[in-house]
């Protein structure tokens, strides 16, 4: 069984033996939202690809955007948690609990910051080209020569970005600090959303961690005493705070990509407003009704709709959490939060869910910028990787000259320094990948 006042710490990841209790007005769970707003990767995520292509005419979400409104809904998760469990058990008070917004809100900004550029399409890309492309065909060669193991390669065939996200925040980078972005041990522990290693994925494709960052979770997790989901020596149930995190991102990408789709006419207003009266009840959508007497403005209606929804499924994902607390504690909890909400919402849900899969993801323009991006990244690993490979070679040389000190590419092992590559592509954003792949095919020259 799990315990609250263990699994709320703010020591710092890296900085152990400085870490004292500071009494200031911003709380260390504050400098963690802090310290990731003002760096580099995170204002990365504005020309990165949430669903729809970027640029366009007419503004639809990017990574950034999409954080940014999963990191306030998770902190309304948060803050309701916090308030309820404290009704009822006063004597949390004096532990980080009521701390609980500010720690989840701070991990919804973290939460996409491992993804590759082009949406998921560019972990595809990463995945395939070692289980299908390229670097399958190289599997042989590696493994006879003893430069893998079985558990790397499971690394590069089950890329995540959710694991490429705890190393990012974890890792120390070339001429970096130790403890990466040194954020608080409970951060980090709340955005390992599938707490395993890359060997336990299985079919799934899904993992928490690479080989290179097994014993940093290890370290969190004992020190948060977070139990054990098996016998397995990398396998752990989720930190409670994941709940929160998923449920706010779970909430954010349904709805807001339905209203994107609605701006982009893939659906229709009718179509719109059908999806999202489907959460209410009759009363409430006569309410909503009486707002749109007032509200003449077709987007403005979309747009209050959707809060609504929002608020709607904050208040169900709350007590979804409070009903299953024993067993999240326990780490028996099955399923998300939005798996064990009430029938209504539940049953509006899945038809945002399904629409989304038959119109919105298979739309012409989606499918383009996955193809695109496909494309991009496995000529990028293609190349890169047999530079990393044979650094010998003129082209081989060219190629590594162009990548950032911060990254290894010319590790003592391979294993690293294919992790490297991956570190150098996944920061990329989409206009980057685009431009170096235009340069490198000779579409593009540098200006004179």
């Amino acid at each position: 069984m799990m315990d609250w006042s263990r699994l709320i710490s703010a020591k710092r990841f890296g900085l152990e033996e400085y870490h004292v209790e500071r009494h200031e007005n911003r709380s260390e769970f504050q400098r963690d939202y802090d310290r990731l707003v003002f760096s580099a990767p995170f204002r990365r995520l504005q020309n990165k690809t949430q669903v729809f292509p970027l640029p366009g005419s007419i503004f639809v979400h990017n990574r950034l955007t999409h954080s940014l409104e999963v990191s306030c809904v998770g902190r309304s998760l948060g803050n309701d948690v916090a308030k309820a469990i404290l009704a009822l058990r006063p004597c949390l008070q004096h532990t980080y609990l009521p701390e609980i917004g500010a720690i989840v809100s701070a991990a919804c900004l973290a939460h996409d910051l491992g993804n590759p550029p082009f949406g998921h399409s560019g972990e595809r890309a990463i995945s395939t080209y070692f289980s299908e492309g390229g670097g399958a065909e190289l599997k042989s060669r590696w493994f006879a020569g003893g430069q893998l193991t079985a558990a790397q390669w499971e690394d590069f065939t089950h890329f995540e970005g959710n694991a490429n996200a705890f190393r990012l925040l974890t890792h120390q980078f070339e001429g970096r600090r130790k403890g990466g972005f040194v954020l608080t041990y409970t951060t980090l522990a709340s955005i390992v959303k599938y707490p395993y290693a890359s060997s336990l994925a299985g079919g799934k494709s899904k993992f928490g961690f690479f080989t290179t960052e097994e014993q940093s979770f290890r370290r969190i997790a004992e020190e948060l005493g977070i139990c054990k989901k098996s016998d397995a020596p990398l396998h752990y149930a989720r930190h409670p705070l994941v709940y929160l995190v998923e449920a706010a991102d779970d909430i954010c990408y349904q709805l807001m990509d339905i209203e994107d789709a609605h701006k982009l006419k893939i659906l229709t207003t009718a179509e719109t407003k059908e999806l999202l009266f489907a959460y209410f009840t009759p009363g409430r959508r006569a309410h909503i009704l009486s707002v749109f007497e007032k509200v003449s403005d077709i987007n403005e209606q979309v747009a209050y709709l959707r809060s609504s929804a929002i608020g709607l499924l904050v208040q169900e994902c709350v007590k979804a959490f409070l009903a299953g607390e024993q067993s999240i504690m326990e780490g028996t909890f099955e399923g998300s939060l939005i798996d064990h909400i009430s029938p209504l919402p539940a049953a509006a849900y899945a038809r945002c869910a399904k629409l989304s899969k038959e119109k919105i993801y298979c739309a012409r323009d989606v499918l383009d910028i996955e193809l695109a991006g496909f494309r991009i990244i496995t000529t990028l690993l293609e190349l890169m990787i047999d530079a990393v490979c044979s650094p010998e070679k003129t082209y081989s040389r060219l190629l590594i000259g162009r990548v950032s000190s911060q990254y290894n590419i010319m590790a003592p092992t391979l294993y690293e320094r294919i992790q490297a590559v991956l570190d150098y592509i996944s920061g990329m954003t989409d206009v980057f990948a685009l431009d170096l792949y235009r340069k490198i095919n000779g579409n593009s020259l540098p200006a004179v």
